[in-house]
């Protein structure tokens, strides 16, 4: 597709604005706390409407719209099994149901790295080896665990910072709402995912970029709004800031332990977004596995048994 295709195809090319990639849509429709909830309750087996407004505090208009959203996006069949009146259920894809490496992830990072929960977090269960376990993400090609300092990663031909930027806005409820959900979700995993520019940043963290100017420069978001982003991803222990010298300005963003721990969140969402909406011009980054020089395509595993793990055999255990 030559430039002038894609400003018809879509203007804001004309205008020289960035056209989101993969990694935008993609985290930009996985970053709502909403869409997230539905994904884990239909992996759990639900698929009718009265099963989610029962499973969550949502509003009609709310589930209605996500459920729409997902509809849309092509993560779930809408089906009528009921006439008089109209009923509907919604029925995961093949795009849906690969969701689970990723929700997977988000649960085995919030019951490892999150201490304190004013929510349920039971186990993983394997069923194939009879433990509960935490995932850990290996490299396909050689099977060795593997981080992001093991990997070494470049823009691909859809790939840009920019262009990577959430196709999101944050999104609110009332405290009524939101009081509710923070006793069975994921608050900390929300602080990174539910915000375009907290995902953004932790993504360019992840990359290397560590100082303020260079977030700004390279992400073009507001000073005021980078501040903000910033204070809250330090305060959930995902970033800290280190004084590299005297001066305030030069101060780095560093990502935690705990920080790093995330990475297999962001890797299996790279992964599907690619998967499922990349771009004819290749992908939007390039990622290869440094000890064995593959390109890496991460799987997860067992941490108790070494086995690759498939969705099915997977189950939630009974809280602790």
């Amino acid at each position: 597709m030559t430039t002038a295709d894609r400003a018809e195809a879509d203007p804001t090319a004309a205008r020289g604005e960035p056209v989101p990639n993969a990694l935008a849509r993609g985290f930009g429709l996985l970053g709502d706390e909403w869409s997230l909830f539905l994904l884990r309750l239909m992996l759990q087996g639900l698929t009718r409407y009265s099963e989610f407004r029962a499973a969550l505090p949502i509003s009609h208009a709310v589930l209605t719209a996500r459920l729409d959203t997902l509809a849309r996006a092509q993560l779930v069949d809408k089906r009528v099994y009921q006439q008089h009146p109209v009923r509907s259920e919604y029925v995961l894809t093949e795009r849906g149901r690969s969701t689970w490496p990723i929700l997977v992830s988000i649960w085995g990072w919030e019951r490892a790295q999150v201490t304190h929960h004013a929510y349920a977090t039971p186990p993983l269960h394997h069923k194939t080896c009879g433990h509960d376990f935490l995932p850990v993400l290996t490299c396909s090609h050689c099977h060795a665990t593997t981080g992001p300092r093991d990997l070494k990663s470049a823009w691909g031909p859809s790939g840009g910072w920019r262009e990577s930027v959430p196709e999101t806005t944050t999104r609110r409820r009332s405290d009524s709402r939101r009081t509710a959900v923070e006793h069975s979700f994921y608050p900390d995993t929300m602080a990174v995912f539910g915000n375009r520019w907290s995902s953004a940043l932790v993504g360019a963290a992840f990359l290397g970029v560590r100082r303020f100017t260079d977030f700004q420069t390279l992400l073009a978001v507001p000073p005021g709004l980078l501040s903000d982003r910033l204070s809250s991803l330090c305060a959930h222990g995902i970033l800290e800031q280190v004084q590299r010298a005297p001066r305030p300005d030069w101060a780095e963003y560093r990502l935690t332990a705990k920080g790093l721990a995330f990475f297999p969140v962001i890797a299996t969402a790279i992964a599907w977004s690619e998967r499922w909406l990349g771009s004819e011009r290749g992908p939007a980054v390039s990622i290869v596995h440094r000890a064995c020089g593959s390109a890496f395509h991460g799987v997860l595993a067992c941490d108790q048994c070494g086995a690759v793990l498939n969705g099915v055999d997977i189950q939630i255990g009974p809280e602790d």
